[in-house]
C-alpha cells in the first residue's frame, strides 16, 4: 500500500470515528434520544401521575368530600397516605391492592384543595 493511501485511510477512520461520537452526544444531547431505561422510568411516571389524579378525582367525587379534606388536611404530611388507603381512593378500578407512590401521590394532589380551604 503507498503511504499517501495509508494516510487517506487513517483519516477517513479518525473522521467516521469522531463523526460517529459527535452524531451520539447530538442524538441524546439534542435530538431527544433515550435509553430503553429512560423511557421506562418515564413511562411508570406518567402511569403513577395519572392513576394519583384517578385518584384525586374518587376522592371528590363522594358526596361528603368537603369534610373528608378538612379532615384529611388536619393530619400530618405523613399519615395522609395511610387515611387516603384507608378510604380506599387509591385503588384503581379493577385493583385489589393498591401502590403506596399512588397513595403519596394523592395525598399530593390533595394537597392543593386543602390549601384553597384555608
Amino acid at each position: 500500500m503507498k503511504p499517501e493511501n495509508t494516510g487517506k485511510i487513517m483519516y477517513g477512520v479518525w473522521g467516521f470515528i469522531l463523526g460517529a461520537v459527535i452524531a451520539t452526544i447530538y442524538g441524546f444531547e439534542v435530538a431527544g434520544w433515550t435509553t430503553s431505561r429512560q423511557t421506562e422510568t418515564m413511562n411508570e411516571e406518567a402511569v403513577l401521575a395519572s392513576q394519583a389524579a384517578i385518584c384525586v378525582a374518587q376522592f371528590i367525587a363522594q358526596p361528603n368530600y368537603e369534610e373528608k379534606l378538612k379532615e384529611i388536611g388536619g393530619l400530618q404530611s405523613w399519615k395522609r397516605s395511610e387515611f387516603i388507603k384507608k378510604g380506599g381512593w387509591d385503588k384503581m378500578p379493577g385493583q385489589e391492592k393498591a401502590d403506596y407512590a399512588v397513595s403519596r401521590g394523592c395525598a399530593d394532589g390533595l394537597e392543593v384543595l386543602i390549601k384553597k380551604l384555608r
